[in-house]
């Protein structure tokens, strides 16, 4: 579920660079914090239920 939205703000990351160059600094948020989850995910070891 996690690696799907990770993939999910990749592509909406790339969009908003194409298209909406605005958008873009939102969607670059929102893809270092997913980035930042799975990171800590994988260091703790959990996994997503």
């Amino acid at each position: 579920m996690l690696w799907a939205i990770a993939a999910i703000l990749v592509v909406l990351w790339v969009l908003g660079f194409v298209v909406y160059h605005v958008a873009g600094a939102l969607i670059h948020l929102l893809l270092i914090i997913a980035a930042a989850i799975v990171i800590y995910r994988l260091v703790t070891g959990r996994r997503a239920v």
